[in-house]
């Protein structure tokens, strides 16, 4: 017997709500297992740090451990090819380094930042600065421009990877004070740190690794990069009030890979909301001066456009394709 109309329709509007169904169904009992977050900096840095107190209050939130998995290098870009490539299914996430909005431009990573990620959450940002050993040379920053103007590509400073905001910030700031430094890089802040420490490179260019040291007077600081003296370090002078047009901040943000189902992703926006705003999210960036810079996705998708957009101009300033072609 054919079906009459009224039987066809049913059957056909069963069929359409299938799919809707069992997302649904997948998204209600997300997460059941553990959720994997990747952190493309190594163990023991500002990022990993903080990434590590947020993930402890975002898995109280999502009722399943986030264990945290470092795979550092390359500016950050070897975790977030990871993050890019894994399944989107909601059980890996992790931060994004915005210097990708710099690195797909100049070719060195085949991601998209606007087509290939998906956008959770953008958390707190960095508080940059340039330090140096306390038995330095250099009490100021005035000091230290002095030495690299009569000695160019002399003076070294370690970096956390060439590209990245560590790198172009400090290359920014040569340009601006018109002198050439020496950039040494590393897979992260943390061995630029002990680079330093261990008298292999002259200056350190980093979030802010370096504030334990400078607080127990093993290193001095020279100058934050942000737009205001940091809450921490009031006696230290930003780069812009030292004569130099740069700022630069690094918003660390949280996505996974492009794909992942709405309501699961709506899922992690709102755990991970929360936890941008749990004490220990908030006390782990006050120990390092990190300014909380909160937005949810479609804000923080507008902001990674605006990077790119703007990148492309600091990236012919610098000439930064010429730069990296000769390391």
């Amino acid at each position: 017997m054919r079906p009459n109309r009224r039987q066809f329709m049913l059957h056909s509007l069963a069929a359409a709500t299938l799919p809707l169904a069992s997302t649904r169904a997948f998204a209600a009992g997300y997460p059941d297992r553990p959720v994997t977050f990747i952190c493309p900096w190594p163990a023991g840095g500002t990022a990993d740090v903080t990434m590590r107190a947020l993930c402890a209050a975002a898995a109280r939130e999502l009722g399943q451990s986030v264990v945290v998995d470092n795979k550092a290098g390359a500016s950050g870009m070897i975790g977030l090819k990871a993050l890019a490539a894994a399944k989107p299914d909601g059980y890996t996430i992790g931060q994004i380094p915005i210097s990708v909005t710099r690195f797909s431009q100049l070719g060195t990573v085949q991601i998209d930042p606007l087509k290939d990620l998906a956008y959770i959450a953008r958390v707190s940002g960095q508080t940059f600065g340039i330090a140096v050993r306390a038995e330095a040379p250099w009490k100021t920053l005035k000091d230290l421009v002095a030495d690299a103007k009569s000695n160019p590509d002399k003076i070294t400073y370690g970096t956390a990877g060439l590209g990245g905001a560590t790198h172009v910030g400090m290359e920014e700031f040569a340009i601006a004070a018109g002198v050439k430094f020496n950039a040494i890089p590393y897979k992260g802040g943390s061995e630029a740190l002990q680079g330093l420490m261990g008298g292999h490179v002259d200056i350190l260019a980093d979030s802010s690794s370096w504030a334990p040291q400078v607080k127990a007077g093993k290193l001095r600081l020279l100058a934050t990069w942000g737009d205001q003296r940091t809450t921490e370090f009031k006696d230290v002078p930003t780069l812009k009030e030292s004569g130099y047009n740069v700022v630069v901040d690094a918003p660390n943000g949280i996505g996974a890979p492009k794909g992942v189902p709405a309501d699961v992703l709506a899922r992690l926006r709102a755990a991970f909301k929360v936890a941008a705003a749990s004490p220990e999210f908030t006390a782990a960036c006050a120990r390092i001066d990190a300014p909380l810079m909160y937005l949810d996705a479609p804000e923080y998708e507008k902001y990674v456009a605006a990077s790119v957009a703007k990148d492309k101009v600091l990236i012919e300033k610098l000439k930064l394709k010429e730069l990296l072609s000769k390391n």
